[in-house]
């Protein structure tokens, strides 16, 4: 029987958790552990982000803030935002929304960031730490948020990597990248595909693991897919329905892969949740890096 990796018992024990470190950290700061968002411009997206972000952070025990930016900022003007945070002790963690407006140095400003309060984990700092890791070592940096918290889904389901071929689809920065990084370092043997990869079908069909991060809609299906393979699904994809509605559906066909997979996330209700919640968690991680340091 396919075994349905859901967030929701995962996320109910991790803000059980949070919520502990938090009131901890609490006093030992003699402050809540703080989160900062920069944000600049108008987009709507972004806004619903933000506020899921601080509703979980309010949840666990974090204060969290925007600092926000009109549309017409400009890569000094954000820059000088990131490095105030930066050198104020009271923030703990920090992360810079993206999309910024038009003309704005996204890479720069990514990397103006203290890579300690990087609780997204984006800076090259971190990104370099965490592949730089030695194998027989724990991994102790910031990392992106979506891997870490489908490492979190995949452990808390007592599903075995060690050994393993996993096959990513998608090396972003954000998920592919990272994600090979931390199931080579958990000892699975990665390979990643992506627009350029010729023969994707039989690279698929031979992994265990699936992780599937395009942005492409039902990309994967049942012919990419071989019986008891486990199936992660990063993508968001807003879809048109028969009767003129939307809805959100991953870059795998469910319905078709379902019967197929020995386990599999679903869309909504999978990655997405665990995302958010790796970033609360990483904040405490860095207020606590803090809070040892006093």
């Amino acid at each position: 029987m396919t075994k349905i990796l859901a967030a929701k018992p995962v996320t109910a024990a991790l803000v059980t958790e949070m919520q502990t470190q938090a009131a901890s950290l609490t006093n030992q700061l003699g402050r809540k552990p703080k989160l900062v968002v920069v944000a600049a411009g108008d987009d709507p997206a972004s806004a619903i982000y933000i506020r899921n972000k601080q509703r979980r952070a309010n949840t666990v025990g974090i204060d969290a803030v925007t600092e926000h930016l009109p549309v017409t900022a400009r890569t000094a003007d954000v820059l000088a935002v990131v490095r105030r945070l930066n050198a104020d002790p009271t923030v703990d963690g920090m992360i810079v929304q993206l999309p910024l407006p038009s003309g704005v140095d996204t890479e720069a400003i990514r990397n103006a960031v203290d890579p300690e309060k990087d609780v997204d984990g984006f800076t090259d700092v971190n990104l370099g730490r965490l592949w730089s890791t030695p194998k027989d070592r724990p991994i102790t940096t910031l990392r992106p948020c979506t891997p870490r918290g489908i490492m979190k889904l995949l452990a808390f389901y007592n599903v075995s990597v060690a050994g393993k071929r996993a096959v990513i689809l998608g090396r972003s920065n954000i998920v592919g990248k990272p994600m090979a990084a931390l199931l080579l370092h958990a000892n699975a043997t990665v390979t990643i595909a992506h627009s350029r990869t010729t023969n994707v079908q039989a690279i698929l069909g031979d992994a265990d693991i699936i992780v599937a991060a395009t942005g492409s809609a039902g990309l994967v299906t049942d012919a990419d897919v071989k019986p008891g393979a486990v199936i992660i699904d990063v993508g968001m994809n807003r879809v048109a329905t028969s009767d003129g509605q939307t809805k959100l559906v991953g870059d795998v066909d469910f319905d078709s892969v379902q019967h197929l997979a020995s386990a599999i996330t679903p869309v909504p209700g999978g990655v997405g949740p665990m995302t958010v919640n790796m970033l609360i968690y990483q904040t405490l991680e860095a207020a606590q890096r803090r809070a040892d340091r006093q």
